[in-house]
Order: C-alpha cells, then sequence, then structure tokens
C-alpha cells in the first residue's frame, strides 16, 4: 500500500469513528425528548430539519413544540411532542410529515401505494402503585382512549398495555384522571432500560 492509500484508509476510518461517537452522543441526547412521527434517526434529522417550524404550524391538536435553547444548540428550535399532556392524534394523512419539505419527518415506502406501518413514537407504561384498578377501586378512564385495537387491553379489571401492539400516543396518559397520571411515557431511547426495571 502506497501512503496515499494509507493515509487515505486511515483518514476514511479516523471519519467513521468520529460519526459514531457524535451518533451515539445525540442519541443520548435524544432520551430528553419524543421526536415528531417518521423522524429519522436523531443525527440525520438534525443535520435535515432546517428548524421552519412548518411541522409544528400543521399539526391540528398543538402536540408539537419547539425545543429550547437551553438544551444546546445542536437541537435549539426543533421540533418534539408533548405526550406527557396531550397525545398524538395518529392523524390521518399525516399534516406535520407531509410539511416537511426536507424530509426530516419521512413516510417510509411502501409496496404497491400500500399504508405503511403506524410510526413507534414512545413507550407507554402503567404505574401499578397508583393506578386505581390495582389498588381496588374501578376506573376506566383510559378504556376508550386508545386509537389502536388490543395494545390496551384489560385482565380483569386492570388495564395493561401489549408493548407489540402499542405505539406510544399517549392517549391513554391524556385521559388518565390520576394525579400524577399512572400512564409514563418514554422515549424509544431509554426503552429497553425502563422495560427491564418494570
Amino acid at each position: 500500500m502506497d501512503r496515499r492509500a494509507f493515509f487515505k484508509k486511515t483518514f476514511q476510518r479516523s471519519a467513521q469513528e468520529v460519526v459514531k461517537h457524535i451518533d451515539h452522543k445525540v442519541t443520548q441526547n435524544a432520551s430528553h425528548w419524543i421526536r415528531p412521527p417518521y423522524a429519522q434517526d436523531e443525527l440525520n434529522f438534525l443535520l435535515a430539519c432546517t428548524r421552519c417550524d412548518e411541522c409544528i404550524e400543521a399539526c391540528p391538536h398543538n402536540v408539537i413544540f419547539i425545543l429550547s435553547g437551553r438544551l444546546g444548540t445542536q437541537v435549539a428550535g426543533t421540533p418534539a411532542m408533548d405526550l406527557l399532556n396531550v397525545g398524538c392524534q395518529l392523524c390521518e394523512n399525516w399534516p406535520c410529515v407531509n410539511a416537511c419539505e426536507v424530509k426530516a419527518l419521512q413516510m417510509p415506502e411502501t409496496e404497491d401505494d400500500t399504508e405503511p406501518s403506524l410510526p413507534r413514537l414512545a413507550l407507554a407504561t402503567i404505574n401499578t402503585q397508583t393506578c386505581l384498578p390495582y389498588s381496588g377501586p374501578e376506573c376506566g378512564a383510559c378504556a376508550a382512549s386508545c386509537p389502536i385495537e388490543g395494545a390496551l387491553k384489560w385482565e380483569m379489571t386492570k388495564p395493561a398495555i401489549d408493548q407489540e401492539l402499542c405505539v406510544g400516543c399517549g392517549l391513554c396518559r391524556a385521559a388518565c384522571i390520576v394525579d400524577p397520571r399512572a400512564i409514563s411515557i418514554h422515549s424509544l431511547s431509554t426503552a429497553s432500560a425502563v422495560l427491564d426495571s418494570v
């Protein structure tokens, strides 16, 4: 191998390691927020997003908001979802996604123009210590809130979340009448750690 090829290969390897490190760091930071539907992975999202606010303006339910500058200049002004207080309605035709011209939010391509599967937004879990049916009294406030058949199921009078079906829209949390709410919403980057602790 001549010197030029050696340095080129060394540079490429170094560049790959730098990208891998940056990707890991931004993914770790992303555990503090939840991106809108069909968002690219965090690093590609940050590279693509122009902070135009189009997805925020397109959301008919005011679920999407702008991240604050105190979270760092890399993410300041980018969109995130307020699933702790509202809940994504999983709108037909995804107005927030269609408003994103730069494809930071992008519907996956499907064969034969079939509808893509619903995006996994977050992880929802039930706190059995504070959920009313787990301590005796009946509740059912969240029973009709779930838009996905079978994702919120009932074992006798107690609610349970099927993690295979749930997309983490947060509508069950929005319907919860307990204070603090008995349903928690977590970013997907923390999902495995959360499930291990449940």
